[in-house]
Protein backbone atom coordinates (compact mmCIF):
# COMPACT_ATOMS: atom_id res chain seq x y z
CA UNK A 1 0.00 0.00 0.00
CA UNK A 2 1.54 3.42 -1.07
CA UNK A 3 2.37 5.84 1.84
CA UNK A 4 0.21 8.80 2.16
CA UNK A 5 3.00 11.00 3.03
CA UNK A 6 0.57 13.82 3.15
CA UNK A 7 -1.87 12.64 5.54
CA UNK A 8 1.10 12.17 7.79
CA UNK A 9 2.67 15.58 7.44
CA UNK A 10 -0.77 17.13 8.04
CA UNK A 11 -1.28 14.72 10.97
CA UNK A 12 2.38 16.06 12.21
CA UNK A 13 1.59 19.13 12.49
CA UNK A 14 -1.72 18.92 14.30
CA UNK A 15 -0.31 16.50 17.20
CA UNK A 16 2.61 19.20 17.60
CA UNK A 17 0.52 22.33 17.37
CA UNK A 18 -2.37 21.42 19.39
CA UNK A 19 0.06 20.04 22.19
CA UNK A 20 0.90 22.49 25.02
CA UNK A 21 4.30 20.97 25.92
CA UNK A 22 6.68 19.48 24.19
CA UNK A 23 6.29 15.96 22.51
CA UNK A 24 8.51 13.15 23.09
CA UNK A 25 9.78 11.36 19.95
CA UNK A 26 7.41 7.81 21.22
CA UNK A 27 4.44 9.98 22.28
CA UNK A 28 4.34 11.38 18.33
CA UNK A 29 4.97 7.93 17.34
CA UNK A 30 1.45 6.44 19.33
CA UNK A 31 -0.13 9.42 18.16
CA UNK A 32 0.11 9.27 14.26
CA UNK A 33 -0.67 5.87 12.17
CA UNK A 34 1.60 5.57 9.78
CA UNK A 35 4.61 6.06 12.21
CA UNK A 36 3.03 3.75 14.82
CA UNK A 37 2.41 0.64 12.30
CA UNK A 38 6.01 1.23 11.18
CA UNK A 39 9.36 -0.33 12.75
CA UNK A 40 11.26 1.43 14.62
CA UNK A 41 13.95 1.87 12.46
CA UNK A 42 11.30 3.05 9.02
CA UNK A 43 9.78 5.45 11.70
CA UNK A 44 13.14 7.45 12.87
CA UNK A 45 13.44 7.27 8.75
CA UNK A 46 9.72 8.96 8.32
CA UNK A 47 9.98 11.33 11.14
CA UNK A 48 13.64 12.35 10.01
CA UNK A 49 12.43 13.00 6.54
CA UNK A 50 9.32 14.79 7.91
CA UNK A 51 10.40 17.41 10.17
CA UNK A 52 12.85 18.57 7.26
CA UNK A 53 10.52 18.89 4.70
CA UNK A 54 7.93 20.69 7.20
CA UNK A 55 11.39 23.38 7.38
CA UNK A 56 11.44 23.41 4.18
CA UNK A 57 7.60 24.49 3.91
CA UNK A 58 8.56 26.89 6.85
CA UNK A 59 6.85 25.03 9.64
CA UNK A 60 9.17 25.48 12.48
CA UNK A 61 9.95 22.76 14.56
CA UNK A 62 11.02 23.86 17.82
CA UNK A 63 13.21 20.93 20.23
CA UNK A 64 13.16 21.38 23.90
CA UNK A 65 12.71 19.56 27.35
CA UNK A 66 9.56 19.25 29.41
CA UNK A 67 11.77 20.23 32.36
CA UNK A 68 13.20 23.81 32.39
CA UNK A 69 15.12 22.89 35.60
CA UNK A 70 16.43 19.27 34.22
CA UNK A 71 17.71 17.98 30.88
CA UNK A 72 14.89 15.26 30.56
CA UNK A 73 14.16 13.48 27.04
CA UNK A 74 14.20 16.25 24.40
CA UNK A 75 10.61 16.81 22.53
CA UNK A 76 9.25 18.50 19.91
CA UNK A 77 6.08 21.08 19.29
CA UNK A 78 5.28 23.84 16.94
CA UNK A 79 4.61 26.96 18.47
CA UNK A 80 1.25 28.74 17.52
CA UNK A 81 2.10 32.23 17.13
CA UNK A 82 5.27 31.33 15.27
CA UNK A 83 2.82 29.19 12.89
CA UNK A 84 -0.44 31.39 12.76
CA UNK A 85 -0.70 34.21 9.78
CA UNK A 86 -1.60 37.38 10.78
CA UNK A 87 -4.64 38.98 9.92
CA UNK A 88 -5.09 39.17 6.31
CA UNK A 89 -7.01 41.11 3.92
CA UNK A 90 -8.57 38.76 1.68
CA UNK A 91 -10.79 39.72 -2.20
CA UNK A 92 -13.70 37.55 -2.89
CA UNK A 93 -11.53 35.74 -5.32
CA UNK A 94 -8.82 35.07 -2.57
CA UNK A 95 -11.14 34.02 0.05
CA UNK A 96 -12.98 31.61 -2.26
CA UNK A 97 -9.15 30.13 -2.88
CA UNK A 98 -8.77 29.34 0.55
CA UNK A 99 -12.20 27.77 0.88
CA UNK A 100 -11.23 25.54 -1.36
CA UNK A 101 -8.17 24.27 0.37
CA UNK A 102 -10.07 23.76 3.20
CA UNK A 103 -12.20 21.47 1.88
CA UNK A 104 -9.43 19.62 0.68
CA UNK A 105 -9.85 18.21 4.62
CA UNK A 106 -12.31 15.78 3.70
CA UNK A 107 -9.65 13.98 1.65
CA UNK A 108 -7.75 10.42 2.85
CA UNK A 109 -10.00 10.76 5.92
CA UNK A 110 -7.50 13.57 7.35
CA UNK A 111 -10.35 14.57 10.00
CA UNK A 112 -10.84 10.89 11.22
CA UNK A 113 -7.21 10.25 11.23
CA UNK A 114 -6.43 13.80 13.22
CA UNK A 115 -9.47 12.98 15.44
CA UNK A 116 -7.30 10.29 16.91
CA UNK A 117 -4.27 11.30 17.11
CA UNK A 118 -5.74 13.85 19.34
CA UNK A 119 -7.56 11.20 21.44
CA UNK A 120 -4.35 9.42 21.85
CA UNK A 121 -2.59 12.43 23.08
CA UNK A 122 -5.11 12.94 25.72
CA UNK A 123 -5.18 9.06 26.46
CA UNK A 124 -1.39 9.71 27.35
CA UNK A 125 -2.09 12.86 29.35
CA UNK A 126 -1.18 15.42 27.32
CA UNK A 127 -2.87 18.77 27.16
CA UNK A 128 -4.05 19.35 23.79
CA UNK A 129 -5.58 23.15 22.51
CA UNK A 130 -8.76 21.51 19.73
CA UNK A 131 -9.25 24.82 18.88
CA UNK A 132 -6.64 25.20 16.59
CA UNK A 133 -7.67 22.65 14.30
CA UNK A 134 -11.53 24.70 13.57
CA UNK A 135 -11.60 24.38 9.89
CA UNK A 136 -14.13 24.65 7.87
CA UNK A 137 -16.83 22.41 6.91
CA UNK A 138 -15.54 19.63 4.23
CA UNK A 139 -17.29 19.73 0.86
CA UNK A 140 -15.43 17.99 -1.21
CA UNK A 141 -13.72 14.18 -1.24
CA UNK A 142 -10.55 12.88 -3.35
CA UNK A 143 -10.69 9.57 -3.57
CA UNK A 144 -8.70 9.42 -6.60
CA UNK A 145 -5.89 6.78 -6.30
CA UNK A 146 -3.64 9.38 -8.05
CA UNK A 147 -4.59 12.23 -6.03
CA UNK A 148 -1.58 12.07 -3.30
CA UNK A 149 0.92 11.66 -5.84
CA UNK A 150 -0.13 14.56 -8.06
CA UNK A 151 -1.07 16.92 -5.72
CA UNK A 152 2.60 16.42 -4.43
CA UNK A 153 3.84 16.61 -7.75
CA UNK A 154 2.03 19.86 -8.57
CA UNK A 155 3.23 21.21 -5.09
CA UNK A 156 6.83 20.13 -5.44
CA UNK A 157 7.04 20.66 -9.12
CA UNK A 158 8.00 16.95 -10.19
CA UNK A 159 7.58 15.96 -13.90
CA UNK A 160 5.10 13.02 -13.80
CA UNK A 161 4.30 10.36 -16.36
CA UNK A 162 0.81 8.62 -16.23
CA UNK A 163 -1.87 6.43 -18.25
CA UNK A 164 -4.73 8.36 -19.29
CA UNK A 165 -7.84 7.31 -21.10
CA UNK A 166 -10.13 9.66 -22.42
CA UNK A 167 -13.74 8.74 -23.56
CA UNK A 168 -14.02 7.14 -26.48
CA UNK A 169 -10.38 6.98 -27.34
CA UNK A 170 -7.61 4.26 -26.55
CA UNK A 171 -5.38 4.79 -23.53
CA UNK A 172 -2.20 6.62 -24.10
CA UNK A 173 0.88 7.48 -22.09
CA UNK A 174 1.32 11.09 -21.14
CA UNK A 175 4.33 12.97 -19.44
CA UNK A 176 3.57 16.10 -17.82
CA UNK A 177 4.82 18.95 -15.69
CA UNK A 178 2.32 19.54 -13.37
CA UNK A 179 1.13 23.30 -12.67
CA UNK A 180 -1.85 22.98 -9.97
CA UNK A 181 -4.68 20.67 -9.11
CA UNK A 182 -8.54 22.32 -9.32
CA UNK A 183 -11.73 21.22 -8.33
CA UNK A 184 -14.90 21.62 -11.62
CA UNK A 185 -18.35 20.40 -10.73
CA UNK A 186 -17.04 18.20 -7.68
CA UNK A 187 -14.13 16.39 -10.44
CA UNK A 188 -10.41 17.14 -9.59
CA UNK A 189 -7.88 17.83 -12.30
CA UNK A 190 -4.60 18.12 -12.79
CA UNK A 191 -3.34 20.96 -14.98
CA UNK A 192 0.13 21.39 -16.54
CA UNK A 193 2.41 20.87 -19.55
CA UNK A 194 1.98 18.01 -21.45
CA UNK A 195 5.35 17.38 -22.80
CA UNK A 196 4.97 15.21 -26.16
CA UNK A 197 2.03 17.55 -27.30
CA UNK A 198 4.12 20.73 -26.59
CA UNK A 199 0.99 22.70 -25.05
CA UNK A 200 -0.91 22.89 -21.38
CA UNK A 201 -3.24 20.63 -20.58
CA UNK A 202 -5.89 19.41 -18.35
CA UNK A 203 -6.06 16.45 -17.02
CA UNK A 204 -9.49 14.34 -15.33
CA UNK A 205 -7.86 12.34 -12.21
CA UNK A 206 -10.91 9.61 -12.36
CA UNK A 207 -8.88 8.85 -15.91
CA UNK A 208 -5.81 8.43 -14.70
CA UNK A 209 -5.30 4.61 -15.26
CA UNK A 210 -2.69 2.47 -13.02
CA UNK A 211 0.16 3.91 -10.79
CA UNK A 212 1.47 7.41 -11.88
CA UNK A 213 5.35 7.28 -12.36
CA UNK A 214 7.89 10.54 -11.11
CA UNK A 215 10.01 11.53 -13.66
CA UNK A 216 12.49 14.12 -12.73
CA UNK A 217 13.60 15.79 -9.17
CA UNK A 218 11.40 18.23 -7.13
CA UNK A 219 12.31 21.68 -8.37
CA UNK A 220 13.21 20.50 -11.89
CA UNK A 221 10.81 22.63 -13.91
CA UNK A 222 9.84 26.30 -13.48
CA UNK A 223 5.66 26.82 -13.59
CA UNK A 224 5.17 29.90 -16.01
CA UNK A 225 5.09 33.33 -14.33
CA UNK A 226 1.64 34.56 -14.03
CA UNK A 227 0.17 31.04 -14.44
CA UNK A 228 -4.34 31.40 -13.55
CA UNK A 229 -4.82 27.88 -13.68
CA UNK A 230 -8.54 28.94 -13.35
CA UNK A 231 -8.11 30.42 -16.81
CA UNK A 232 -5.99 27.91 -18.32
CA UNK A 233 -9.07 25.28 -17.28
CA UNK A 234 -11.64 27.97 -18.73
CA UNK A 235 -9.50 27.71 -22.00
CA UNK A 236 -9.16 23.78 -21.88
CA UNK A 237 -12.43 22.69 -20.27
CA UNK A 238 -15.15 21.87 -22.73
CA UNK A 239 -17.20 24.80 -24.67
CA UNK A 240 -20.18 25.67 -22.65
CA UNK A 241 -23.41 23.65 -22.44
CA UNK A 242 -25.68 23.68 -25.09
CA UNK A 243 -28.13 20.92 -24.12
CA UNK A 244 -30.65 20.28 -21.13
CA UNK A 245 -31.37 16.74 -19.52
CA UNK A 246 -34.70 16.27 -17.62
CA UNK A 247 -33.61 14.12 -14.10
CA UNK A 248 -35.49 12.69 -12.19
CA UNK A 249 -33.90 12.28 -8.94
CA UNK A 250 -34.73 11.17 -5.31
CA UNK A 251 -35.48 13.24 -2.50
CA UNK A 252 -31.83 14.19 -0.13
CA UNK A 253 -30.03 12.59 -3.51
CA UNK A 254 -27.84 13.74 -6.44
CA UNK A 255 -26.41 16.86 -4.98
CA UNK A 256 -23.92 17.36 -7.20
CA UNK A 257 -26.69 17.34 -10.54
CA UNK A 258 -28.73 19.56 -7.83
CA UNK A 259 -26.50 22.07 -7.81
CA UNK A 260 -26.03 22.45 -12.00
CA UNK A 261 -29.68 22.41 -12.11
CA UNK A 262 -31.76 25.05 -13.69
CA UNK A 263 -35.30 24.35 -12.57
CA UNK A 264 -36.17 21.64 -9.55
CA UNK A 265 -39.89 21.09 -9.29
CA UNK A 266 -41.30 18.02 -6.65
CA UNK A 267 -43.41 15.49 -7.97
CA UNK A 268 -44.12 13.78 -5.41
CA UNK A 269 -42.87 12.89 -1.14
CA UNK A 270 -39.51 11.05 -2.99
CA UNK A 271 -38.58 12.12 -5.84
CA UNK A 272 -38.12 16.22 -7.65
CA UNK A 273 -37.38 16.32 -11.43
CA UNK A 274 -34.42 18.92 -12.20
CA UNK A 275 -33.56 20.27 -15.42
CA UNK A 276 -29.57 20.25 -15.86
CA UNK A 277 -27.40 21.74 -18.81
CA UNK A 278 -24.84 20.05 -20.08
CA UNK A 279 -22.31 20.05 -22.62
CA UNK A 280 -21.20 16.23 -23.14
CA UNK A 281 -23.58 13.83 -22.76
CA UNK A 282 -21.16 11.46 -21.63
CA UNK A 283 -19.49 13.18 -18.80
CA UNK A 284 -23.15 13.50 -17.44
CA UNK A 285 -23.88 10.19 -17.91
CA UNK A 286 -20.95 8.94 -16.03
CA UNK A 287 -21.80 11.23 -13.49
CA UNK A 288 -25.48 10.28 -13.30
CA UNK A 289 -24.97 6.62 -13.38
CA UNK A 290 -22.23 7.08 -10.24
CA UNK A 291 -25.77 7.73 -8.25
CA UNK A 292 -27.38 4.33 -9.56
CA UNK A 293 -31.21 4.59 -9.13
CA UNK A 294 -31.34 7.31 -7.22
CA UNK A 295 -30.77 9.03 -10.60
CA UNK A 296 -33.22 8.24 -13.71
CA UNK A 297 -32.57 9.82 -16.84
CA UNK A 298 -36.22 11.32 -18.46
CA UNK A 299 -34.63 12.77 -21.84
CA UNK A 300 -33.00 12.96 -24.05
CA UNK A 301 -32.48 9.69 -25.41
CA UNK A 302 -28.59 9.96 -26.15
CA UNK A 303 -27.93 10.38 -22.26
CA UNK A 304 -30.22 7.77 -21.24
CA UNK A 305 -28.62 5.53 -23.35
CA UNK A 306 -25.22 6.50 -22.06
CA UNK A 307 -26.26 6.24 -18.73
CA UNK A 308 -27.65 2.07 -19.57
CA UNK A 309 -24.15 2.03 -20.96
CA UNK A 310 -22.50 2.33 -18.12
CA UNK A 311 -24.47 0.58 -15.72
CA UNK A 312 -24.62 -2.73 -17.77
CA UNK A 313 -20.90 -2.34 -17.94
CA UNK A 314 -20.13 -2.13 -14.22
CA UNK A 315 -22.64 -4.62 -14.10
CA UNK A 316 -20.88 -7.01 -16.32
CA UNK A 317 -17.50 -6.24 -14.21
CA UNK A 318 -18.98 -7.15 -11.44
CA UNK A 319 -20.09 -10.40 -12.39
Amino acid sequence: MAERKTERLMNLIFALLVSRQYLSKEQIRQAIADYRDSSQQAFERKFERDKEELRELGIKVEMGSKDTYFEDEVGYRIRRDEAELPDLALTREEAAVLGLAAQVWEHAGLAGESTTALVKLKAAGIEVDPDVLRMAEPKLSADEPSFDVMWEAATRRIPVAFTYQRPGQPAAKRQVQPWGIISWHDRWYLGGYDLEREAPRIFRLSRVLGDVETTGEPGSYEVPEGTDMTKVAAALFPAEPDSLAVLRVRAGRGQSLRRLANVSIPIDDEHDEIEVPYGSAWDLASEIASYGSDVVVVSPQEVRDQVVLRLRAALDGAS
